[in-house]
């Protein structure tokens, strides 16, 4: 069984507290510190080979690759952009945080201003926050109904396959996070005044809601799943293991990809540099 297999989730899949702790990958040391530690020097291995990868998917020019992550607040995405696809040349590669839609965003459908930044040929997209949102916190609100909610499920699995279609590798993941581990994370960020700028009020009131949350991911992560757009349940308690399974699912992806350097060009033989 491949990693990504191991993280997919399936027709039964169901959102557990306990799965956010788990520890699937990496170094099984006695000592908490030191597998912490071989899973960071394990991880930036593959993010160094993921650079390398990138650059053959530049130079090829033809395909392109977006990765979604999506997650309760604190879950990990930053930690996992810097983690993971810190090491990339920002020639080929973009993170999109997307926030609130504004006054222009409203004035257009919801998937319009998501269209405007999937990558282009050769190019790796990061979402932070995604096209997701319009059915996860507009659900929990009430601001859109069942009836909606579904319609959009079936307009983003048409959207992504049509992406697909024109040659866009997807890999989506969920960064699953305790209600346990977000309280300490928060709590860690209040007590911190040099932390005090990654914190939003905001994240308290949305806390609140933390059930209905639970069951607006679950219900869209399997409206959604496919095989040319794949969910991934990433155990995110851990941030060491997070960015490891993460890093390990994009490395075995794009090895599958079987990039390859496009073909010389056989007039440059008869070319002198003076």
């Amino acid at each position: 069984m491949s990693i990504a297999e191991q993280f997919r989730i399936t027709k039964a899949f169901q959102i557990k507290e306990a799965n956010a702790k788990k520890k699937l990958l990496g170094a099984a040391a006695d000592d908490k510190n030191e597998a912490k530690a071989a899973d960071r020097l394990a991880t930036l291995k593959f993010a160094g080979q993921i650079e390398e990868l990138q650059n053959l998917l530049y130079a090829e020019h033809d395909r392109k690759l977006l990765i979604i992550l999506q997650g309760m607040d604190t879950a990990g995405k930053d930690g996992t952009v810097k983690g993971v696809f810190g090491q990339i040349n920002p020639l080929g590669a973009r993170t999109v945080a997307f926030k609130a839609p504004g006054t222009d965003d409203k004035n257009h459908d919801y998937l319009w201003r998501v269209h405007r930044e999937v990558p282009g040929k050769g190019e790796i997209t990061i979402f932070n926050r995604s096209h997701y949102e319009d059915v996860l916190i507009t659900r929990v609100h009430d601001w859109i109904d069942a009836a909606e909610c579904k319609r959009r499920y079936a307009q983003i699995c048409d959207f992504e396959r049509m992406l697909a279609e024109t040659g866009t590798v997807i890999l989506k993941f969920f960064l699953h996070i305790s209600k346990t581990e977000q309280k300490a994370r928060l709590e860690e960020r209040l007590a911190d005044p040099d932390k005090h700028w990654k914190f939003d009020p905001q994240d308290l009131a949305e806390r609140k809601y933390w059930d209905a949350y639970q069951e607006a991911y679950e219900n869209a992560l399997l409206a959604t799943d496919a095989d040319h757009a794949p969910w991934y349940a990433i155990p995110a308690d851990s941030k060491t293991q997070r960015n490891l399974v993460i890093a390990s699912i994009v490395h075995e992806k794009m090895l599958g990809m079987k990039l390859k350097y496009p073909p010389g060009n056989p007039d440059f033989a008869k070319l002198k540099v003076e």
